[in-house]
C-alpha cells in the first residue's frame, strides 16, 4: 500500500486508536500520520511500554483495521 493511501487509511482509523488508547492526544495522532513505527513509540512513550510490548498491541489493532 503507498503511504498516501496509507495516511488517508489513518485518517479514517484515528478514532478507533483513540478508543483503544485513551491517552492519545491529537497531537499524537498527527504525528502519527500512519506510519508504524511512530505509532509503536508513541504507544510506548504514552503508556510506558517495552517495544516489543508496544509493538505487539499495535500489530493487533492493525489486524482488526488492515491499515499495514
Amino acid at each position: 500500500m503507498n503511504s498516501d493511501l496509507i495516511k488517508g487509511k489513518w485518517n479514517q482509523l484515528k478514532g478507533e486508536a483513540k478508543k483503544q488508547w485513551g491517552n492519545l492526544t491529537d497531537d499524537d495522532l498527527l504525528k502519527i500520520e500512519g506510519n508504524r513505527d511512530k505509532f509503536v513509540g508513541v504507544i510506548q512513550e504514552r503508556y510506558g511500554k517495552a517495544k516489543a510490548d508496544a509493538e505487539r498491541e499495535v500489530d493487533t489493532w492493525n489486524k482488526q483495521h488492515k491499515i499495514w
